[in-house]
């Protein structure tokens, strides 16, 4: 159990210890995160031929596109929950390891991919970037040495995610030794006006430590949202309590929802002053309590399919852009297939491309360790 735990990398594995040594999975947080990577297979089909933003992308079939709306409705909260969710499985490995182990796992599995993974595997993402930004056309000729480090640094793609969750481990671990448990314990107490409150000051991070070029870089929502799921959210009692307010969140959502869509289509929502504006925090604070509190009560269970999509979650997110960018390109540049097969072939071909990567390179020694961050096959 233990190397299960371990192998669920990116999350920490979602376990608990009871007293008497009786290992207990909390089902609900392995299904919040393989549900959230899927949603962030499809919104990144829908962002590739997207025309709000424009930057690495193939662009828009037209003008107009309603389906961008799909955009507006996943962009605002779905990293924030899986921040979120790996600060709660944070506390949980950490109730069972040393820092010391918690650090150097952390190490191994978030910074060698997100780093030493990009010169041995990542530059072939780097290569579909460049090729669907254009950047080989624009750039002139140089050695191949230089293009080649250019593209390793080009193919961090979605690995950024895992690049500041090894940053806030980090900060979590400083964090740890200065409070010695009692804002952990005090956090305990937590009750759902509180919950709704944590809203503001989450607003308030979003205005700061967001890096100027790159915006997924949003290091104060995304470090408040991780240090939020450990010292809040890993209580039982205050999940328990947010699971009774479940479907006030969601009336919230759907509300805040349709006014994010309404006030926002058309504009760029993946950059101030859009991003980080009080509605669609509202709007993501609101849709984070009901994932959660809807989680608690309907997903707390597993089967076969679960388990699967669990297990290959990992893969799936390190792995889906790369056939998704792939195919989008040859798709658009070599047929005149309609858009709605485009979409269709794209999405397939991410989902299925990820999971042969990740079954094939998760097998071959040096590679699952310097790509996936796993000294052995379990």
């Amino acid at each position: 159990m233990v190397e299960q735990a371990e192998f669920l990398c990116y999350n920490y594995g979602a376990i608990k210890i009871y007293k008497g040594g009786k290992l207990v999975r909390k089902h609900y947080i392995d299904n919040i995160r393989w549900i959230t990577v899927v949603t962030v297979v499809i919104y990144h089909v829908f962002y590739m031929f997207n025309g709000v933003a424009n930057d690495g992308v193939i662009g828009a079939f037209k003008n107009t596109q309603y389906q961008d709306v799909l955009q507006y409705i996943l962009y605002p909260w779905f990293m924030v929950l899986l921040f979120i969710v790996s600060g709660m499985c944070a506390k949980y490995y950490l109730d069972k390891t040393s820092v010391k182990k918690f650090i150097s796992t952390r190490t191994r599995k978030l910074l060698v991919p997100s780093t030493l993974g990009l010169f041995v595997f990542q530059w072939i993402q780097g290569y579909f970037n460049m090729k669907i930004g254009g950047a080989f056309e624009r750039m002139p000729k140089l050695p191949k040495v230089i293009l080649y480090l250019i593209m390793s640094v080009s193919g961090t793609g979605v690995l950024w995610f895992i690049q500041m969750l090894w940053l806030f481990s980090l900060l979590l671990c400083l964090i740890r030794k200065v409070e010695k448990g009692k804002l952990l314990a005090l956090c305990k107490r937590t009750n759902v006006i509180i919950l709704v409150l944590l809203g503001v000051p989450l607003w308030a991070s979003a205005q700061i430590l967001n890096t100027p070029v790159i915006a997924v870089y949003r290091f104060g929502i995304y470090g408040v949202s991780f240090l939020y799921g450990y010292f809040v959210f890993s209580h039982e009692k205050v999940i328990e309590g947010l699971a009774k307010y479940r479907f006030v969140f969601l009336i919230c959502a759907v509300i805040l929802g349709v006014a994010e869509v309404k006030v926002y289509f058309g504009k760029n929502y993946a950059v101030s002053p859009v991003v980080n504006s009080p509605l669609s925090v509202a709007y993501l604070w609101s849709c984070v309590l009901c994932f959660l509190g809807m989680a608690k009560r309907y997903l707390d269970y597993t089967n076969k399919f679960c388990n699967f999509m669990s297990n290959k979650s990992w893969g799936l997110y390190i792995f889906h852009y790369l056939p998704l960018s792939a195919v989008a390109l040859m798709l658009t540049s070599y047929t005149n297939l309609p858009p709605i097969l485009i979409y269709i072939i794209t999405a397939v071909s991410a989902f299925i491309g990820a999971y042969v990567l990740y079954e094939i390179i998760s097998r071959i020694p040096l590679l699952r360790y310097f790509v996936l961050g796993i000294k052995k096959k379990g």
